[in-house]
């Protein structure tokens, strides 16, 4: 086995084609790009698809990132000359895919704390053209915030910064403005991102000169990104590839083979350049660049993360981990496709082809059943209210409207969703967190309204939980009682998970004459 991956070890291995960029010639490219965040899901998909633009000679240039936070280091990064592998594993079409990549297009990792002057510097790059991010959820929030602090506290208020003095380098130069693209997992992202750094402009005092320069020369594009990259693998599987790359990785990433980049440019005079700033899209089909990517994140919400919401407390208390377990077992299995096509698919409340939509179904059952991924339910339990109402009660509603009918396995979801929030004790140690209880074991019920549900437990029958719960208009938006027998088929659900347990109740209702074909 050779040592850590490092330059030399690139710099060794041949190019894949005689007419595309050498590996040296790839690490000399210009840094045209600058990327707030340096987690998993970056280096996975926007990162992964940069570099292979860069290997077919699209986008031609490298990614400088800034590491926003103070948790961990960049010793990694720095010893590896910012080089990391990317082992691809699933299944596409049927089609077991396993594929190694090192990844080159990152050239250099700055710490905002204790290089922030290297990062303004960047400001005044005369290559720089697009800006990623990925800084959780909570990233993209208004704070009261210095943007001349070093750095500023917020993410948007580093990115202001960043701006402001790319506006004085040039002058106020509206060609030298940003294509601005915020992966973080929020609806219209680059909307809200964009909003956040005009208020802060104002709030910093900034001159009217510069603020119109920031609407009119910078675009914040909404976008969506879809890719599982659980990242560094456990030690065992760790192990094994490193024997099967002849080298060590320390930022060695696992990812699944589906990814999706969905990039709003809405038609208008800047499409042209942004489009061509983006070019990297043009090197792999999973980037899709439109107007309008309302039905990427429609598609995205209800199939995949819909599914995953109502089928989560029901594989969980029926003692499965990991939804590849879930989707090995026939009957759990079947439930979850069952829910999908027949339900959940017709239930999207917005304008889609079907046959698009049975297609995105097929790859994200692909994904469900892909070996090398350790989705873990209990994760996906987190916020499950919050989840349940954005991603199911629209589903729900649009189902009885096109339908007219009580869906058949909605209610078994949502009677296991109530009965997964029954928490029964809460250890002074657990720091107010409350805990359910699966055949014997505790487990941590992380949701703000964990609390609301184990009041109601403690003192209601299952029949007033159902009403109780699904009428709380506060939770719903709706009185979910109103739907025509659904409140009563969730206590039926609810009583026969109690009586006789979930997974037995499943294979009573699914036998092999109503599962839906594989």
């Amino acid at each position: 086995m050779t040592n850590d991956l490092s330059l030399n070890y690139l710099l060794d291995q041949p190019s894949a084609a005689a007419a595309r960029p050498t590996p040296e010639q790839l690490l000399q490219l210009p840094e045209t790009v600058l990327q707030f965040g340096t987690g998993a899901l970056l280096r996975g998909l926007p990162d992964y698809l940069i570099d292979k633009a860069n290997r077919a000679g699209i986008f031609n240039g490298r990614i400088v990132v800034v590491k926003s936070t103070d948790g961990g280091d960049l010793t990694a990064f720095r010893r590896q000359d910012n080089l990391y592998t990317l082992c691809i594993r699933g299944v596409e079409q049927g089609r077991t895919v396993e594929e190694n990549v090192i990844c080159s297009a990152i050239s250099r990792v700055l710490s905002a704390r204790t290089e922030w002057e290297s990062v303004l510097q960047l400001a005044g790059n005369p290559d720089l053209k697009l800006v990623i991010s990925n800084t959780t959820e909570v990233g993209i929030q208004l704070v009261q915030d210095d943007i001349r602090q070093t750095p500023p506290q917020s993410f948007p208020g580093k990115l202001l910064a960043v701006l402001y003095a790319r506006y004085q380098a040039f002058g106020g130069d509206r060609d030298r403005g940003l294509v601005i693209v915020p992966t973080e997992l929020i609806p219209d992202n680059g909307a809200r991102l964009e909003a956040i750094l005009l208020e802060l402009a104002h709030r910093n005092g900034l001159e009217s000169d510069f603020i119109d320069w920031l609407e009119s020369a910078n675009t914040c594009c909404n976008s969506l990104v879809d890719r599982i990259v659980p990242g560094r693998p456990d030690p065992t599987t760790l192990h094994d590839l490193a024997d099967q790359l002849g080298y060590d990785d320390e930022l060695l990433t696992i990812a699944e083979v589906y990814r999706l980049w969905a990039i709003e440019v809405p038609d208008g005079p800047n499409a042209s350049r942004v489009t061509e700033v983006l070019s990297f899209s043009r090197a792999d089909a999973g980037v899709f660049i439109r107007p309008n990517i309302g039905l990427f994140r429609e598609l995205k919400l209800r199939l995949l993360n819909g599914t995953h919401t109502l089928s989560c407390g029901m594989a969980w208390l029926s003692g499965f981990d990991t939804v590849r377990e879930a989707m090995d077992d026939e009957t759990m299995g079947a439930f979850i496709r069952s829910l999908m096509l027949a339900e959940l698919l017709p239930g999207i409340p917005y304008p889609v082809d079907e046959k698009t939509a049975q297609r995105f179904a097929t790859d994200v059952l692909d994904r469900f059943q892909n070996p090398y991924i350790e989705h873990r339910w209990l994760s996906i339990t987190m916020q499950y209210t919050a989840k349940m109402q954005m991603r199911n009660v629209p589903t729900l509603l649009q189902y009885y409207r096109q339908l007219g009918t009580t869906p058949a396995y909605m209610p078994l979801g949502f009677a296991a969703y109530l009965l997964f929030m029954r928490g029964t004790h809460q250890p002074a140690e657990s720091g107010g967190l409350w805990y359910g209880d699966r055949d014997g074991t505790p487990y941590p019920i992380q949701d703000e309204k964990a609390g609301y549900f184990a009041d109601i437990w403690s003192r209601s029958t299952p029949a007033q939980v159902v009403s109780t719960v699904l009428s709380n208009k506060s939770l719903w938006g709706h009185d979910l009682t109103l739907l025509p027998g659904f409140a009563e088929r969730v206590h039926e659900a609810l009583e026969q998970f109690l009586n006789q347990g979930l997974y037995a109740t499943l294979a009573a209702r699914f036998t092999k004459s109503v599962l839906l074909d594989k």
